[in-house]
C-alpha cells in the first residue's frame, strides 16, 4: 500500500487507532479499504445479478418520479467523484503532486457509481419493484463512510487555519448525503411491471409487494400482528396465498419431475431388460419368462420420488441453505468477542471504548444473525408447505386414476393417512433439514476452537463424542423398524374406522357399537405397544445426546487440569470454552431428532412412492378421436378384465350402438352389465379388441352419488342456472312434489353421501345431474331398481324412453325392468361375460333364445308387481313418505299403444311358459285390489326457516382455556403430572449447579488453588453432570413411554366412545372426512407431537 499511498499516509498506525481515547484510522485506509468495499462488492456479484435478471423478466415499469430521482443522484454522484479525479489531475499540472491513491480511488468509485445508475434502470426494465442487491450496496456505502465522515471533522476542527482542502471536503460530504438519499429510496417500491397480472383478490398478500428491507425483517407482517393483539385471528383475517404458493403451481410442478422420472426409469428398465435377456435367451429361456424374471429382480431401475422432490423444491431450499451457512459462520463470532471482553477487563489502562466497542459488536452480531437465521426459517417453513401441499394434492390425484388391482393392495385407510400424517411429516422434516450438515459444521468449527482454547485435551470431548453415534446409530435403525410397524397398524386403524363411518347406519340398527369399538381398541393398544418401545429408544437417544455437550465439557477439562500442572482454567478459557459448548449444544440436541426424523420420513417417503408408482388406467383405453363415425359408440373383439393378472371378466363383446338410440342390456345376476358400463368408461382394463366413444359421456351409477351441497348444487355439478331448463329437468326427473317436501326446497343441504335423502330421490337426482350436463352418450346403470314401478314409468316415459328428453342422444340402459323392453330400439342380452343375442324385441322374443329364458325367469312376477302398483297407487302413498311421487296422476297407463304391447308380451309369455312346462309361470297368481281408499288431503306444509345441515367446522381462538390443560393433566394423572414437573426442576437444577460449580473452580486460579481441590472439583461437577443426564432419562421415560402414551390412549378411548355414541343426526351433519381426520392426524399429534412439545417447553425453564 505504500506505493499507492506513499510515505506521508501511512497504511495502518495503531497508535492512532488502537491505542488512543480519541481512535481515528489512517487516511490511507479510508481512501483504499472503505472507499472499495462497497466498489468490490457490487462487482462481485453484478455477473450473478445480471444473468438472475436475465432469466427473471417481469416486464417492464413506466419511469416514475422515485426512479427518476434515483438516477439524477446516480449521475450527480458520478459527477462528484471524478470532481475529485479531475481536481486531482488539475493539481497535478500545478505541480502539487499527490500519492496514486487520490487517483485510483475517485476513478474506481465513480465507475461503480455508473454501474450503480446502469443496474437502477436495467432493473426498471426487468420488473423490479425492490433491489436488495442495490439496498445492501448503498447500506455499505453509508457505513463505510462514517468513519470518514467523523474524521473530516476532528481535522477540520483541529486545524489552525479551517479545513485545509475545501473542493474535496465539500464533495465528500455531498456526497455522505448523497448515498444517505439512496439508501432511503431504496427502501421505497417502484410501480408494478405494465402488463402484469392484475390483482383481483380482495385480500393479497403483502409479502409480494413489498421491499428488501421490509421483506428481510418482516415488516410486511406487523399489521396482522397487531390485529391479532387487538382481537382474535379468524380465518377470514388471513391473507390469500401467493401465487407461487398455491396447490396450483406448486402440484404440476411436482408431477411434470415425477413424470420425468418415471419416463427415465421405464427407458432404464427397457435397456436392462434388454440386456439381461439377451444373456437369458443364450442360456435357452422364453422371452416371457426372461420378462417375468425381470419384473421380480431387485437390480431393475426404479423411479426416484426423492430426486423429484429434490428437483422441484430444491433451488428454493438452497437459498435458506445459504442463509444457514452464514448464521453459523456468524455465530462463532460472538465466543471470539467474548475472548476479547475478558481479555479487556484484565488490561489496565485500556481505552473504555474498546470494551463498548466489543460489546455494540456482540449486540450487532446477534441482530444480524437473528435476521439471517429468520430467514432461513422463512424458506423452509415455505418449502415445507409447498412440499405438503404437492404430496396431497399428487396422492390425491393418483387416488382417482390408479386401476382396480391397485386399489385392493392400497386401502382407503392407508391413502388417508398418506395425505395426513406421511406428507406432515416431510413438512415437519424440511424446519431441520439443513441440520443434516449444519450441525457437523458447527461441530467441526467449536472443536477447532476449543482446540485453540483447551489444546490437545479436547481429543478427550471428541472420543466420547464418537462413543455416542453407534449407540445413536442402533437407535435409529431399531426406530425404523417400529416406525413401519405402527404406520401398519395405523392403517387397519382408519381403514375399520372409515368402514364404521360408512355402514353407520347399518352398526346401530344391530348395536353393534361395542364389537367394533373392541376391534378399534385392539389395534389402538397394539399401535400404543409399538409407540411405547419407539419412546423409550427416543429416551435413551434424548438422554444420550443431552448429556453430550456437559460430557463433552468434564472430560476436556478434567484432562486438561490433569496432564499439565501447569493447565490452569481460569475465567477466559472456561468461559469461552462454555459458550463454545452451549453452541454445540444445540447441533448435538437436534442431531439425534433431525435423524430420527428422517428415519421417519424415509418410511413415508417409500409409501408414498410406492403408492404413486402403482400403474394407472389407461386413458386412452377408450377411443374418442372418431368425430366422423356413424356410430356414437362401438365395441369390436372387446376382452376386459378387473386386472392384468386377473382372468377376462367381459370376452368377445361386439356392440354397435348407433347415434341417438336407445340399447337396453339385461341378462341374469352377475353376467357383466355393469362391468360392460365400467369398460365403456374406461375403468376396466382393455386386454384385446378396441372401443370407440363419439362425444361426452354422462354416467348414472346403481349407488346414486351425492355431494354435501345443496340439492341445486348437486344437480347443476358447476354449470351455470338455466331456470327454464333446471324446472323441465326437475319435473321430467319427478323431483318437483319432493322440493314441497324438503324443507328448503332446492336449497335444502344434502347431507354426506345423500344420507338425508330416501334412495329414490338420490337416484333421481343423480339422473337429474346427468340430464343437465347434456352430454351426447349416456349410460344408466339400472337407475330404474331404486325407484317404485310407477315412478320408473314416470321416469323411462320422460326421460329414457323415446318420447322423453334424451330421446335424440345415444342411451345405453341396463335394466331388469321387463316392461320397458319394448319400447327400446336394441336389447343385447349377456351370459357368463359375453354378448348372447342383441336385436329388436320382437326379433329376439321370436328366436326363444337366450332372451326368452331370460324373460321366462325373471319378467312375469315384475309385470304383476308393476300393475299392482299402478292400479294400487293412492293405496300405496302412506308407505312412500320420503318418496313423494305417489302424488303424481299421470302414472295410470293410459297410452292404449303401450297397454296393447303389454297385453301380447303377456301372452306371448303364457305360451312359451305351456311349452316350457314352466312351474313358476302356472303358480302365479295376480292379486289386484277391488277397492281404493279415499286420498287424504295434503297438509299445509308448514313453513320452517331453513337449517344449515353441515355447520362449518370452527376452531377455538385466543388463548388455550385452562381447561383444556386440565383434561390433559386429568388423563396423564395429576399426581404423576407434578412428579413430571419435579424431575424436570431437579434436571434443571443439577445443570445450573454444575454451571455455579464451574464458577467456583475457575476462582481457583486467582487464589493460586488451582491443584489443591482439583479431584474434589471434577468429582463434583462430574457428579452433577451424572446426575443431571440420569434425570433426565427418568423424565423421558416416564413422560414419554408411559405418562403421554397413557393420556394419548385415554383420549382416544374417549373420543372412540363418544363418535360411536352420537345420535344419527351427528352423522349427518359431520363429514366422514371431518371425524377421519381426529382419528388420523389429531391422533398422531396426541401421540408424537404434544410429547416432545411439552418436553421442549419444559426445558426452557
Amino acid at each position: 500500500m505504500e506505493h499507492l499511498c506513499g510515505r506521508r499516509f501511512p497504511f495502518w498506525d495503531p497508535n492512532l487507532t488502537l491505542y488512543t481515547n480519541h481512535p481515528d484510522l489512517p487516511e490511507c485506509f479510508q481512501m483504499s479499504v472503505l472507499s472499495w468495499m462497497p466498489c468490490i462488492y457490487l462487482w462481485l456479484v453484478l455477473p450473478f445479478y445480471t444473468l438472475y435478471l436475465k432469466r427473471n423478466n417481469r416486464g417492464y415499469i413506466m419511469m416514475s418520479i422515485l426512479n427518476r430521482i434515483k438516477t439524477a443522484l446516480g449521475f450527480i454522484l458520478w459527477v462528484m467523484c471524478w470532481t475529485d479525479l479531475f481536481a486531482t489531475f488539475h493539481e497535478m499540472h500545478q505541480e502539487s503532486h499527490k500519492p496514486p491513491i487520490y487517483y485510483v480511488t475517485p476513478l474506481v468509485v465513480g465507475m461503480t457509481m455508473l454501474l450503480a445508475t446502469f443496474l437502477i434502470q436495467f432493473e426498471r426494465l426487468r420488473g423490479v419493484q425492490s433491489s436488495g442487491v442495490l439496498f445492501i450496496f448503498w447500506a455499505l456505502s453509508v457505513l463505510c463512510a462514517i468513519v470518514p465522515f467523523r474524521s473530516k471533522i476532528i481535522r477540520a476542527a483541529g486545524h489552525q487555519n479551517g479545513v485545509p482542502d475545501q473542493l474535496r471536503f465539500t464533495t465528500f460530504y455531498i456526497y455522505f448525503a448523497l448515498i444517505v438519499a439512496e439508501l432511503i429510496l431504496s427502501c421505497f417500491n417502484e410501480k408494478p411491471p405494465l402488463f402484469s397480472d392484475v390483482v383481483t383478490d380482495p385480500n393479497p398478500c403483502p409479502e409480494s409487494t413489498a421491499g428488501f428491507l421490509s421483506t428481510m425483517t418482516f415488516w410486511w407482517f406487523t399489521r396482522l400482528a397487531i390485529q391479532g393483539y387487538r382481537s382474535p385471528l379468524e380465518t377470514k383475517h388471513l391473507w390469500s396465498l401467493n401465487k407461487q404458493d398455491t396447490s396450483e403451481v406448486v402440484v404440476p410442478q411436482l408431477l411434470k419431475e415425477w413424470d420425468v422420472e418415471k419416463t427415465k426409469a421405464k427407458s432404464a428398465q427397457a435397456q436392462y431388460s434388454k440386456t439381461t435377456g439377451t444373456e437369458k435367451n443364450h442360456v435357452g429361456g422364453a422371452p416371457e419368462e426372461v420378462e417375468v424374471l425381470l419384473s421380480k429382480q431387485p437390480g431393475s431401475p426404479q423411479p426416484s420420488f426423492l430426486y423429484s422432490l429434490i428437483r422441484a423444491f430444491g433451488p428454493y431450499f438452497l437459498i435458506g441453505s445459504a442463509y444457514k451457512l452464514l448464521q453459523d459462520l456468524i455465530t462463532f463470532i460472538n465466543p471470539q468477542l467474548l475472548r476479547m471482553l475478558i481479555s479487556f477487563t484484565k488490561q489496565e489502562g485500556a481505552p473504555s471504548w474498546w470494551g463498548f466497542s466489543l460489546a455494540f459488536l456482540m449486540f450487532g452480531t446477534a441482530i444480524l444473525q437473528t435476521i439471517i437465521l429468520h430467514q432461513h426459517f422463512q424458506y423452509c417453513f415455505v418449502t415445507g408447505m409447498r412440499l405438503r401441499t404437492a404430496l396431497i394434492g399428487a396422492i390425491y390425484r393418483k387416488s382417482l386414476v390408479i386401476t382396480n388391482a391397485a386399489k385392493r393392495s392400497s386401502t382407503v385407510g392407508e391413502v388417508v393417512n398418506l395425505m395426513s400424517v406421511d406428507a406432515q411429516r416431510f413438512m415437519d422434516l424440511t424446519t431441520f433439514l439443513n441440520m443434516l450438515w449444519s450441525a457437523p459444521l458447527q461441530i467441526i468449527l467449536a472443536l477447532s476452537f476449543l482446540w485453540q482454547n483447551l489444546g490437545p485435551s479436547v481429543l478427550a470431548g471428541v472420543a466420547v463424542m464418537v462413543l455416542l453415534i453407534p449407540l445413536n446409530a442402533a437407535i435409529a435403525m431399531k426406530t425404523r423398524a417400529y416406525q413401519v410397524e405402527q404406520m401398519q397398524y395405523k392403517d387397519a386403524r382408519i381403514k375399520l374406522m372409515n368402514e364404521i363411518l360408512n355402514g353407520i347406519k347399518v352398526l346401530k340398527l344391530y348395536a353393534w357399537e361395542k364389537s367394533f369399538k373392541g376391534k378399534v381398541l385392539e389395534i389402538r393398544q397394539k399401535e400404543l405397544n409399538v409407540l411405547r418401545k419407539t419412546a423409550y429408544l427416543s429416551a435413551l437417544s434424548i438422554m444420550a445426546w443431552t448429556s453430550a455437550p456437559f460430557l463433552v465439557a468434564l472430560t476436556s477439562f478434567a484432562v486438561f487440569v490433569s496432564v499439565d500442572e501447569k493447565n490452569v482454567l481460569d475465567a477466559e478459557k472456561a468461559f469461552v470454552s462454555l459458550s463454545l459448548f452451549n453452541i454445540l449444544r444445540f447441533p448435538l440436541n437436534m442431531l439425534p431428532q433431525v435423524i430420527s426424523s428422517i428415519v421417519q420420513t424415509s418410511v413415508s417417503l417409500k409409501r408414498i412412492q410406492a403408492f404413486l408408482s402403482h400403474d394407472e388406467l389407461d386413458p386412452d383405453a377408450v377411443d374418442r378421436k372418431q368425430p366422423t363415425s356413424e356410430h356414437a359408440l362401438s365395441v369390436i373383439n372387446g376382452k376386459f378384465s378387473w386386472a392384468k393378472q386377473d382372468s377376462a371378466t367381459l370376452h368377445n363383446i361386439n356392440v354397435m350402438v348407433p347415434q341417438g338410440s336407445l340399447l337396453a342390456v339385461v341378462g341374469p345376476v352377475g353376467c357383466g352389465k355393469s362391468s360392460l358400463v365400467s369398460a365403456l368408461l374406461g375403468e376396466m382394463e382393455r386386454l384385446e379388441g378396441q372401443i370407440s366413444v363419439k362425444g361426452s359421456v354422462a354416467y348414472v351409477p346403481q349407488q346414486a352419488w351425492i355431494q354435501n351441497a345443496t340439492l341445486r348444487d348437486n344437480i347443476l355439478f358447476g354449470k351455470p342456472y338455466v331456470e327454464q331448463k333446471y324446472c323441465s329437468i326437475l319435473e321430467a326427473c319427478a323431483l318437483t312434489p319432493d322440493l314441497e317436501v324438503l324443507p328448503g326446497g332446492d336449497q335444502t343441504e344434502i347431507g354426506e353421501k345423500g344420507i338425508n335423502l330416501s334412495g329414490g330421490q338420490r337416484q333421481r337426482v343423480s339422473l337429474a345431474r346427468a340430464l343437465y350436463s347434456e352430454a351426447d352418450v349416456y349410460l344408466l346403470d339400472d337407475p330404474l331398481s331404486a325407484v317404485d314401478a310407477h315412478v320408473a314409468k314416470h321416469i323411462f316415459d320422460h326421460v329414457i324412453g323415446p318420447q322423453g328428453a334424451l330421446q335424440e342422444k345415444t342411451r345405453i340402459l341396463v335394466t331388469h325392468g321387463i316392461s320397458f323392453l319394448p319400447q327400446v330400439d336394441n336389447i343385447m342380452v349377456m351370459v357368463d361375460g359375453c354378448v348372447s343375442e342383441m336385436g329388436s324385441y320382437q326379433d329376439l322374443l321370436n328366436q326363444n333364445g337366450a332372451f326368452a329364458e331370460f324373460l321366462r325367469n325373471y319378467s312375469l312376477d315384475d309385470i304383476i308387481e308393476e300393475e299392482d302398483a299402478t292400479v294400487a297407487l293412492l293405496d300405496e302413498e302412506d308407505m312412500f313418505l320420503d318418496d313423494t311421487l305417489s302424488n303424481h296422476t299421470d302414472m295410470v297407463d293410459n297410452e292404449p299403444v303401450v297397454n296393447e304391447t303389454r297385453r301380447q308380451f303377456i301372452r306371448q309369455i303364457s305360451i312359451m311358459s305351456a311349452e316350457g312346462d314352466n312351474p313358476r309361470a302356472k303358480s302365479v297368481r295376480i292379486r289386484r285390489c277391488s277397492e281404493r281408499k279415499p286420498a287424504e288431503p295434503k297438509k299445509e306444509k308448514e313453513e320452517s326457516k331453513v337449517d344449515k345441515l353441515i355447520q362449518a367446522e370452527t376452531t377455538e381462538t385466543g388463548r388455550v382455556k385452562m381447561s383444556v390443560y386440565w383434561e390433559y393433566v386429568k388423563a396423564v394423572g395429576p399426581l404423576l403430572s407434578l412428579f413430571i414437573c419435579f424431575l424436570y426442576g431437579c434436571q434443571n437444577a443439577a445443570a445450573i449447579g454444575a454451571n455455579v460449580w464451574l464458577s467456583e473452580w475457575t476462582n481457583d486460579a486467582q487464589l493460586n488453588r488451582t491443584q489443591e481441590n482439583v479431584h474434589m472439583r471434577v468429582g463434583v461437577y462430574a457428579a452433577l453432570g451424572i446426575s443431571q443426564g440420569l434425570l433426565i432419562l427418568a423424565t423421558s421415560l416416564l413422560c414419554r413411554g408411559h405418562s403421554m402414551l397413557q393420556a394419548a390412549g385415554h383420549t382416544h378411548r374417549c373420543m372412540l366412545h363418544t363418535v360411536l355414541r352420537a345420535p344419527h343426526h351427528f352423522f349427518q351433519a359431520t363429514p366422514t372426512g371431518r371425524v377421519l381426520n381426529r382419528f388420523s392426524k389429531d391422533t398422531d399429534t396426541i401421540d408424537t407431537h404434544i410429547p416432545e412439545n411439552i418436553d421442549i417447553w419444559m426445558r426452557t425453564f
